[in-house]
């Protein structure tokens, strides 16, 4: 491995052999500033990338003839410049102009997107605006795990949160708008709060990306990204309607934007309201309780979210600055027979009056974001920052139930309400500092990141105390160009981190016996705790991309401290009726992985393979023990965080073919296979992971005339294989089959393109677990059938000058 490294790192440091022609240049729009990402193509020679991060471009080792040059942007008139080498200039200066039409954006976003994985050494995924669109689910998560290696993990109708190849938690970040996303993501039923209507564009990066992301990268990031400034002197915005037949969900997302000459400013509000799901149930079994369901009506699981965005900027020839403002709150109401120390004690009769109300247990959320990103240019440097501050606040709401020395009756002296069964308020601040700059072949990305929080605790339940927690990094990327076939990649991190955990002491007297006899006094559950965590980390990859075959490889190193909960939980879990303890001696997870993807590419069909391996030497998880708790956990099984040696591998295939001129099928794959090499549960695979599982997809795209545009039907077969290797008490789940379809099209009603989009999720009602399911520990099937429409009505009109 030492070899490897030193090898890749001398490459970086030389140059290529000598070059016949070179061509570079500049791409931006009307107001001279730069166009990340725009799509470069030089013909003859079917020759494509991307500009960088300030908009620059190079392509190497050309022969002197001539060429026609192709700059296309999504929202911009495509240019042809026809040039021939060797130029006299320096530098191309490329400017595009806003279009006035949009017939061709998909295809040009399309376009963009494919080459955006091109030059990326990591395994990642990209979705625009329209897959979002056409995959509305629940939440944003939701609508991607349609992607091979993305899973969820569900959580009633309207929540989730991701997996990306059978990793969840606190090692997947979420980036929105370029700040770390931080609520409460260390529980299965801490969904994410994010509004699915507010992102415009989301790379999904599969395998670890802690030197660009931090510590909790260690399983991969999802990057979700806003939409475009508006052009200058342009007003419009649009109208989201969505309803879901399965919890009679209603749901609208209003948008509206503008600019006049370098002032702009982009404003959304979302509202949905849901009631109970259905499943294809009438009776499910908690802890081999029987639980009736009423009319298939999972009582309690309703809901209601509403997220207000606010955004505002400032745009120069060299300066950028843009302000986000978000809050986004929510309610929903837990599955009232799966919550609390005893499912028997529910007042069915009460719960099954309203499909609509949502009693007790239920949990609200708020969650407050202010982020400002700015950018300067200067000289071939680009300088960025964001600069973010986070309040999530959240509360669990519970009928009280005494277990241990836990008084009977709720004290009313007490000043925690009865009903407040836990309760987190976390305070986030944010500092990320970036220079992208070009040198020579070199495309060098240096920068640092900094965050602080705080999260207090409050209610009558315990299971994590407060704590403090700063971490703080800083990198090195570089992206060598060698040919306009080859691209290395080469990282370096450096990441601190450091958590302060605070006591915590019963409110309620326990008692104790000693030498004098036994005695009444106040427990602590948590000690004062203080550690302090470093790391180096390292990534090196490279792309090889030659006509129809695409190569790209990635080995490196990452890391992760552990959170509060590894380390100082001591309490009840009340959703798995489980008494978890945390370790204070545990180390931080460290991960070595390898990543490969192969694609091939002919005229009507195309094939990608994504195999990956991962090696954790000290993984940390949950472990079952043969213990109970009868003091505070009212006898439940006990739980202790532990360290083990774990090996995964898998990967993904994406296989498409194209039968007809609009008829084309799909096979979307995926494997993950983990198994533990140490600890009491070698063997033994890791909890939530997922089983093998397909999706074959037949899309038609018929032209229907000039009045419906972009029209599609679509089938889904997703068969998924049982998963027979789990961690006890993880119960094993048998394999199902299951169909989707979808349908949309396009209508222009005076010049303004109205979007219907409809799915059927679950056609044939099949009752089937999903393994990665909160709710699958109670052996609760998904949900059934469910109706989606959706109708988004875009209005962007330019003022006269």
């Amino acid at each position: 491995m030492k070899h490897t490294l030193i090898l890749f790192f001398i490459a970086l440091s030389t140059s290529s052999l000598a070059q016949t022609a070179h061509l570079s240049g500049l791409v931006v729009d009307e107001n001279k500033s730069p166009l990340p990402g725009a799509t470069i193509r030089l013909q003859p020679g079917k020759l494509a990338m991307q500009s960088n991060r300030i908009g620059r471009f190079s392509f190497t080792d050309l022969a002197e003839e001539t060429y026609t040059l192709i700059v296309s942007y999504v929202g911009y008139e495509t240019q042809n410049i026809s040039l021939t080498l060797p130029l006299k200039e320096h530098e191309l200066s490329i400017v595009l102009k806003p279009a006035l039409q949009q017939l061709d954006v998909a295809v040009i976003e399309g376009d963009r997107l494919a080459l955006r994985k091109q030059e990326e050494a990591l395994n990642i995924e990209v979705v625009g605006r329209s897959f979002i669109q056409r995959n509305l689910g629940g939440s944003l998560m939701k609508s991607m795990e349609r992607l091979p290696g993305i899973s969820t993990i569900g959580i009633g109708s309207g929540q989730s949160k991701p997996l990306i190849r059978g990793l969840g938690f606190n090692r997947v970040v979420v980036m929105d708008k370029g700040v770390k996303h931080e609520g409460q993501q260390w529980g299965a039923d801490h969904g994410l709060e994010i509004d699915q209507f507010a992102a415009d564009e989301v790379e999904l990066i599969k395998g670890a990306a802690s030197f660009a992301f931090g510590s909790d990268a260690i399983g991969g990031a999802i990057n979700i990204k806003p939409a475009p400034t508006p052009g200058k002197n342009e007003v419009g915005g649009s109208v989201n309607i969505i309803g879901k037949s399965n919890n009679s969900l209603y749901g609208t997302s209003v948008n509206l934007f503008g600019r006049k000459e370098a002032w702009f400013f982009d404003a959304r509000f979302t509202h949905q309201d849901y009631g109970d799901y259905r499943t294809p149930t009438d009776r499910v079994y908690v802890y081999d309780y029987a639980v009736n369901l009423d009319e298939n009506y999972l009582r309690n699981t309703a809901g209601r979210e509403t997220s207000l965005h606010l955004n505002t900027g400032y745009i120069h020839d060299r300066f950028r600055s843009t302000f986000y403002l978000s809050n986004i709150h929510s309610k929903s109401g837990f599955f009232a027979n799966a919550h609390g120390l005893e499912p028997r004690r529910v007042d069915t009769d009460q719960h099954d009056r309203s499909n609509r109300d949502m009693l007790l247990p239920n949990q609200q959320v708020n969650h407050l974001k202010l982020i400002n990103r700015s950018e300067y240019q200067f000289q071939g440097h680009r300088l960025a920052m964001e600069l973010g501050y986070q309040r999530n606040y959240r509360q669990e709401f519970s009928q009280y139930v005494n277990h241990g020395y836990m008084p009977p009756v709720y004290p009313e002296a007490l000043s925690i309400p009865a009903d407040l069964e836990r309760a987190f308020d976390k305070h986030v601040y944010s500092l990320n500092l970036r220079d992208e700059l070009i040198l020579g072949r070199h495309e060098l990305t240096t920068g640092t990141n900094v965050e602080q929080q705080s999260n207090k605790i409050g209610g009558w339940g315990f299971l994590v105390p407060s704590f403090r927690q700063t971490t703080a990094g800083a990198f090195v990327y570089d992206k060598l160009r060698l040919s306009n076939l080859v691209l290395l990649h080469g990282a370096v991190r450096y990441d601190y981190g450091h958590i302060s955990i605070d006591p915590y002491v019963d409110w309620f007297t326990s008692e104790v016996t000693t030498d004098r006899g036994p005695i009444s006094e106040r427990l602590p559950r948590a000690n004062s705790l203080s550690r302090t965590f470093n790391s180096f980390v390292w990534s090196a990859g490279i792309n090889y991309n030659r006509n129809r075959w695409m190569l790209k490889g990635n080995i490196g190193k990452s890391f992760r401290m552990p959170i509060a909960k590894e380390l100082s939980a001591n309490g009840v879990n009340y959703h798995y009726f489980s008494y978890e303890r945390g370790d204070p001696e545990l180390s931080p997870e460290q991960s070595y992985q390898a990543d490969l993807s192969m694609t091939w590419k002919e005229k009507k069909w195309s094939v990608q393979l994504s195999p990956f391996y991962n090696y954790f030497p000290n993984y940390i998880y949950l472990n079952p023990t043969a213990e109970h708790d009868y003091y505070y956990g009212a006898g439940n099984q006990v739980f202790e965080y532990t360290q083990s040696k774990v090996v995964r591998f898998g990967g993904e295939i994406q296989l498409e073919y194209q039968l007809l001129k609009s008829l084309r099928a799909q096979l979307l794959g995926e494997y993950v296979h983990a198994r533990q090499r140490s600890g009491q549960k070698l063997g033994y695979t890791l909890p939530f992971s997922p089983p093998p599982s397909a999706l074959l997809n037949l899309s038609w795209s018929p032209e229907l005339g000039e009045r419906l545009q972009d029209s599609y039907f679509s089938l889904d077969y997703r068969i998924t294989a049982a998963q027979n290797r789990i961690v006890p008490p993880e119960k094993k789940t048998p394999g199902y089959q299951v169909f989707h379809v979808q349908a949309g099209t396009t209508i222009h009603i005076y010049h303004q393109p109205v979007t219907f989009s409809l799915q059927v999720q679950n056609l044939l009602n099949t009752r089937y677990l999903e393994h990665t399911s909160f709710y699958r520990l109670i052996e609760l099937p998904e949900a059934g059938r469910n109706i989606i429409l959706s109708l988004k009505i875009p209005v962007t009109f330019k003022k006269t000058t």
